[in-house]
């Protein structure tokens, strides 16, 4: 894997007429080097019960190994076919929203006894049949697995075991879960009524995270059957997604990316975004920041958009910049989804590399450049190297304990995530993501947590003692409140953390026209106005940032810091605009020691750096807007690698619109 991987999804099954040399001959033109296979196709290769066909497998293997293209094979069992549903209607997922119905993707209940065995099956068949063909290099498990909101009564069976399991006793479950409330108390196992209609947020997110370990042992299970045919330098990975809003958002609900990772050789992600006037980068960074640091290693990029809808359609020069941008977040493989546009069917409108007449275009004819950069430079830019020096800590748990709780106007953890994600992007701070059980904060010298609102005392104890030791934390609001069961702690809030934060509140409100005043509020026309949430804020031994403006509020803190030991603690107690946290980010950043050349360039200017295989520092520059930009190369003499030139310390260099450079040094 010491090698750029350029690719695509490929469905020979999918073709209206013969193809497949053709398709090899485009592919090689355009550099791409490896091909996936198989995951969407298992009525095709198993079109009746016990009946099997990988023909069209075969002949893809064989034309590829000849072409010199690798191929990564999927198990193909995201999508059942109609046999199996007419034999077995149990397979589908009953959810909350009632029973499933046949015909879209991923609709079945992954714990269910048929639908297992018929998975097992074709993943035997398959991977036996392809493991030892010199083509393969690896293989991808099921596609964008989650849970599918599998609530049925089954689940629900699953559901009363595992809680027996952990728990031990109904008294336990009872008391941390608080059940005599509205009479929801349970005095014996079978009478454990389904989760589906509580109204009991902590037991609702005890089954969400549930829900999220179906999914770990799902994955896991295949990876182990896989593994039994695996020969030696093939890989097993999977294709991670995100929280989906018409693209990849935010952390995803479903699914806890660093559990579910573990039996992986590689991590691997699907990564969307807004393209033409709307692509910054933002989501390729956050997409590849979590899969980097899932194994903290480099990863794949399985799936990502060539031209995809309309609004998606890249200007000149933005599919280049795309995939550079993903190898300058650590990728060592970009593979778009997928090679052509299909003519019928649920994407007939999401389209390939190539149009739906196959004839070159320009989008095609740009990523026979990327291929050739991607062959040219692969020694250089394969397996970038980062040591970054700040964290940003994300909970799947205060997740689902938020989706119980909703902030006032609709917004959500990942809402917060974001608002404090795309500042540190847009000052070009390169960040890690950990979860809440991470025992090496001492890695870092700042760590950013976005609304913590369930978490385990040890986590708080281990954050505080992280500043102590001379860390700089930024809390938001909702910090801290609740423990890991989504109990409230009976302390005065932000409980734990307030002896690091120097503060104390017991009243919050929803913001109606409240703004910001204090020394970090700018008090030109900026956007000052706070939205979702504010806590009323006693600083005990912490400075004031900014207080409320307003005639009742006035009187509260909403933005803090305290020296605590060694270190300093943030807090941020609502949701302030854009520019105040970027302001706010600055000012810890620099109290942090970590403010440097790269910081005083700022978005559209986005700068990514790592350490290649040789121990040469390599630093990608990119403009994500329509015009021409320029800067002043601050680091010692190098080679941009594009072009050949050699680069002085202290020359401006100019970026083009939606244009990189990439520094050797």
């Amino acid at each position: 894997m010491n090698k750029l991987l350029y690719g695509v999804a490929y469905y020979d099954e999918y073709m209206p007429y013969e193809r497949l040399d053709e398709d090899i001959r485009m592919m090689k033109e355009a550099g791409i080097n490896v091909v996936r296979i198989a995951e969407s196709t298992w009525s095709t290769h198993e079109p009746q019960n016990g009946v099997f066909d990988f023909s069209s497998v075969d002949r893809v293997l064989d034309a590829m190994h000849k072409a010199g293209i690798a191929v990564i094979v999927g198990t193909p069992t995201y999508a059942v076919p109609a046999w199996m549903v007419k034999e077995h209607p149990d397979v589908l997922a009953v959810t909350p929203r009632g029973p499933g119905k046949y015909g879209a993707r991923q609709i079945m209940d992954i714990t269910n006894a048929a639908y297992l065995f018929y998975s097992e099956r074709i993943i035997r068949k398959l991977i036996s049949r392809v493991s030892k063909h010199p083509a393969v290099i690896g293989y991808q498990t099921d596609n964008e697995t989650k849970h599918y909101d599998t609530a049925g009564p089954n689940v629900q069976l699953q559901f009363v075991k595992y809680m027996r399991d952990t728990y031990e006793t109904l008294d336990v479950v009872n008391q941390l879960f608080g059940l005599d409330y509205w009479s929801n108390r349970i005095n014996s196992w079978e009478e454990f009524p389904s989760v589906v209609g509580t109204i009991n947020g902590s037991l609702g997110a005890e089954f969400a995270k549930f829900q999220r370990k179906l999914v770990n042992d799902f994955l896991a299970w295949q990876v182990s059957i896989v593994n039994e045919y695996k020969q030696p330098g093939q890989f097993v990975t999977q294709n991670f997604d995100f929280e989906w809003r018409g693209y990849s958002f935010g952390v995803q609900p479903s699914v806890d990316h660093f559990a579910a990772s573990v039996p992986f050789d590689i991590a691997g992600v699907d990564i969307y975004h807004p393209s033409q006037d709307d692509l910054t980068g933002i989501e390729i960074s956050f997409g590849g920041d979590m899969a980097r640091s899932l194994k903290n290693d480099n990863y794949l990029v399985l799936e990502t958009q060539a031209q995809a809808f309309p609004h998606w359609t890249p200007y000149p020069g933005q599919l280049r910049l795309q995939a550079f941008s993903h190898l300058a977040s650590g990728a060592n493989m970009v593979a778009y989804w997928h090679w052509h546009s299909i003519h019928n069917s649920f994407e007939t409108y999401w389209k390939g590399l190539l149009s739906h007449d196959f004839q070159p275009n320009p989008v095609y004819n740009e990523a026979k450049t990327i291929g050739a950069d991607f062959a040219r430079l692969s020694e250089e830019l394969a397996s970038l190297r980062k040591n970054n020096q700040v964290a940003v800590m994300v909970s799947n748990e205060a997740l689902s304990a938020m989706e119980w709780f909703k902030l006032p106007d609709g917004k959500t953890y990942n809402d917060v995530v974001r608002a404090l994600y795309d500042e540190l992007y847009k000052l070009n701070v390169e960040v890690d993501f950990i979860q809440p059980t991470c025992t090496h904060l001492d890695k870092y010298n700042m760590i950013v947590v976005p609304a913590l609102y369930a978490a385990p005392s040890e986590t708080l104890e281990r954050l505080n003692e992280f500043v102590r030791s001379g860390g700089h934390v930024v809390y938001t609001f909702k910090s801290g409140f609740a423990d890991e069961v989504v109990k409230v702690r009976t302390s005065q809030q932000p409980g734990i953390i307030q002896a690091a934060c120097g503060i104390s509140y017991s009243m919050f409100v929803t913001p109606n026209h409240v703004g910001l005043k204090g020394a970090l509020i700018d008090q030109s026309n900026e956007a000052k106005e706070v939205e979702a949430w504010m806590e009323l804020i006693t600083p005990t031994t912490a400075e004031v940032l900014a207080y409320y403006d307003h005639a009742q509020w006035g009187e509260y803190a909403a933005i803090t810091r305290n020296n605590y030991g060694k270190g300093t603690a943030t807090y941020i107690g609502c949701l302030p605009s854009p520019a105040v946290v970027k302001r706010l980010l600055c000012g810890a950043l620099q109290n942090a020691g970590l403010w440097g050349a790269e910081q005083e360039l700022v978005f559209p200017i986005i700068v990514k750096s790592g350490l290649n295989t040789s121990g040469k520092h390599i630093r990608y520059y990119f403009n994500y807007s329509n015009d021409a930009v320029t800067f002043d190369y601050k680091y010692q003499d190098g080679t941009e690698l594009l072009n050949g030139i050699k680069v002085i310390s202290g020359q401006q260099l100019e970026l083009a619109p939606w244009g990189f450079l990439i520094i050797s040094a």
